[in-house]
């Protein structure tokens, strides 16, 4: 019989075959969809202070805060 006519070996060969398809596929999505590198971090200047800038964490968490309690 013919290496090619065992369905057992499709299965064993098709498994790893599609996770490695996977992986180069999903490589490619993120490779192509990258956000761009931010070189300086946004800063606030408070009075003595310098802080990194809170703001869209706090908006996030102010629309989830209000969304929730309705």
């Amino acid at each position: 019989m013919s290496w090619w006519r065992v369905k057992m070996l499709w299965l064993v060969v098709a498994g790893p075959t599609v996770v490695v398809l996977a992986s180069i596929v999903t490589s490619v999505i993120a490779w192509r969809g990258s956000d761009p590198v931010v070189s300086t971090p946004q800063v606030e200047r408070t009075g003595d202070a310098t802080t990194l800038s809170s703001a869209p964490a706090l908006q996030a968490r102010n629309h989830t805060a209000a969304a929730s309690a309705h």
